[in-house]
C-alpha cells in the first residue's frame, strides 16, 4: 500500500503517517496539491491520497481528472471541522478521517483499499490447479498471459503473481488498454515530456516507469492497437522505453503480465495482434475456467461476498439457506465471479430473517434466478455424451486428438502442454515428431490449429 499524505506536517498528521507505517503502508509526503501532482507525474505513484480537509480538495480531484491520474482521496481534518468535513465528501473523497486518528480508523481506511484488489478466494480443483501453475512461476521473471471470460478474476489472480513473486515489494501497476482511447495510451504506458501535444501541461512518467522494480498489467491487451504493439515489443525485449517527445531511451525493470478475453491466436490470424508480441507475452498461459466449471467456488465466493458486504452495509452476518445454495449452484452465471458478487451484495440487503434465502437470490431486474441443473445432473450428461462420442474409436486416436487439443489450448507451448497432461516434455515431442510424420497438421509455438 503506498499511501501520500498531502498537507502541512503537524502533530496529528505526523502521527497518523506514523500509524499508516505501522499496519505497513509505504508513505509519502507533499506540503500541497501541486506537491502531490509532482509526486504522481514523477512515477512514485500512490494507491490512496489522504489529504488535509483544509485543502482545496475539489481542485485537487479536478487537476488529477485533467490528467487522467486514478486514485482515491479520503480527507482528514480536526473534529471542529464538519462544514469542510461535509464539502470534501461532497466534491469526491471517499472518507473522512478525523484528527486526532484513530489508529483501527487508518487500519480500516487502508484494508478497505488493499480489499477493493480483489482476495484470491476458490475451493474448486479446476481454479486450484491455476493456482498452483501461477505460484510455480511466480518467483521468474517470465512474461504471463491470462486469458478467460470476462469476470472470471484474471486481475486478482494477476496480483496473486505479484505478491508471489520476489518483486512483491515493489509497485503493482495495472492500465486497462480497453478503457482508455487510443491515441492517449501511447503517452498512459509511457509518459511524456512537457508539451510533446497539446495538455502535455508538464512531464508525465508513464505506467512502465511507475511500475520499475515491479509488475505491470496490462489488461486486455488485444483491444491495443497494431501501431503501438510494435513500441510495447521493443520496451519488453529491450527493456527500455521512449517518453513521448522524449530524445533519450529510459531503462526499465518489469514483470510484464497480460490478460486478454480474446483468443489472441485468432486475432493473430485476422491481423489485428502481432504474433512476435505473442510469443512474449505467452512465456506461460494461465487460463481461468469460467465459474460454471467450478461449482465449489460458487457456494464459496457467495460465503465471503455475503459475508463481505454484511459487514461493509452494517447488517447482521447470516448464513446462506439450503434452497439459496441449491439456486446459486445451477445458474451458468454468464457474468462469472463479477455477476456472483453483485448478485450477494444484493441478496444481503433483501434478506430478512435468520438467513439468505432463495428469494432473496434476484436478478437486477428484481426477477428470480434463471435455475438451470444442477452442477452434477450437467457433469453426468457431459460425461455420458463424451463415452457415446468415444466409441469405435482407437486408444491411439484418442490420445492423439487429446494431445492436440492441449497444444491448442496452450498456443503451442509444449512446456505448458507436457505438464497439463502430465507426460515429460521429451515424450510430448516425440508423439509430436510422430503425428508431423503421418502429416497431421501441428500447431507451432504461439499458434493454434486452422478450424
Amino acid at each position: 500500500m503506498r499511501l501520500l499524505i498531502v498537507g502541512t506536517l503537524g502533530g496529528q498528521l505526523t502521527t497518523a503517517s506514523k500509524i499508516a507505517m505501522q499496519r505497513g503502508a509505504q508513505v509519502t509526503h507533499a506540503e500541497d496539491a501541486e506537491g502531490a501532482l509532482k509526486v504522481l507525474r514523477s512515477g512514485r505513484g500512490a494507491d490512496l491520497l489522504m489529504v488535509d480537509v483544509k485543502l482545496d480538495i475539489a481542485a485537487l480531484l479536478a487537476s488529477l481528472a485533467d490528467e487522467r491520474i486514478h486514485v482515491p482521496i479520503v480527507a482528514c481534518g480536526v473534529e471542529t471541522d464538519a462544514r469542510a468535513a461535509v464539502a470534501a465528501i461532497r466534491a469526491g473523497a471517499k472518507e473522512y478521517i478525523p484528527l486526532p486518528p484513530d489508529p483501527e480508523m487508518i487500519a480500516a481506511v487502508l484494508a478497505a483499499v488493499a480489499q477493493e484488489r480483489g482476495d484470491l478466494i476458490y475451493r474448486d480443483e479446476a481454479m486450484a490447479a491455476v493456482v498452483k501453475l501461477a505460484e510455480q512461476v511466480a518467483p521468474s521473471d517470465a512474461s504471463i498471459l491470462i486469458t478467460g471470460e470476462s469476470g472470471t478474476g484474471k486481475e486478482v489472480i494477476a496480483r496473486h503473481v505479484h505478491r508471489s513473486s520476489s518483486r512483491s515489494g515493489k509497485p503493482f501497476i495495472s492500465i486497462n488498454c480497453a478503457a482508455i482511447p487510443e491515441q492517449l495510451l501511447e503517452s498512459e504506458l509511457f509518459g511524456h515530456e512537457k508539451g510533446a501535444f497539446t495538455g502535455a501541461v508538464a512531464r508525465r512518467v508513464g505506467k512502465f516507469e511507475e511500475a520499475d522494480g515491479g509488475t505491470l498489467l496490462l489488461d486486455e491487451i488485444s483491444e491495443m492497437d497494431v501501431r503501438l504493439q510494435a513500441k510495447l515489443l521493443r520496451a519488453i525485449q529491450e527493456r527500455v522505453i521512449d517518453r513521448v517527445g522524449g530524445t533519450r531511451p529510459v531503462p526499465v525493470d518489469i514483470r510484464i503480465i497480460a490478460t486478454s478475453n480474446r483468443d489472441l491466436a485468432d486475432s493473430v490470424r485476422q491481423g489485428t495482434f502481432r504474433e512476435d508480441l505473442l510469443f512474449r507475452l505467452n512465456v506461460v498461459n494461465l487460463k481461468l475456467p469460467p465459474l460454471r466449471s467450478r461449482p465449489a467456488d460458487i457456494l464459496e465466493l457467495a460465503g465471503y461476498f455475503a459475508r463481505h458486504y454484511a459487514q461493509a452495509n452494517g447488517l447482521p452476518d447470516r448464513p446462506i439457506s439450503t434452497d439459496a445454495r441449491r439456486a446459486l449452484t445451477g445458474n451458468p452465471w454468464p457474468g462469472n465471479v463479477r455477476e456472483l458478487e453483485n448478485t450477494m451484495h444484493r441478496a444481503v440487503l433483501l434478506a430478512s430473517g435468520q438467513e439468505i434465502g432463495v428469494d432473496a437470490i434476484r436478478m437486477p431486474d428484481g426477477s428470480p434466478l434463471s435455475v438451470s441443473r444442477g452442477p452434477a445432473e450437467r457433469a453426468v450428461e457431459t460425461a455420458e455424451a463424451v463415452s457415446r462420442s468415444l466409441v469405435g474409436r482407437t486408444v491411439a486416436d484418442v490420445e492423439r486428438d487429446l494431445i492436440l487439443d492441449t497444444l491448442d489450448h496452450c498456443l503451442g507451448n509444449r512446456t505448458h502442454a507436457a505438464k497439463i497432461l502430465g507426460i515429460s516434455i521429451r515424450t510430448l515431442r516425440n508423439k509430436l515428431n510422430q503425428y508431423m510424420d503421418e502429416g497431421v497438421l501441428v500447431p507451432g509455438p504461439g499458434e493454434a490449429r486452422s478450424a
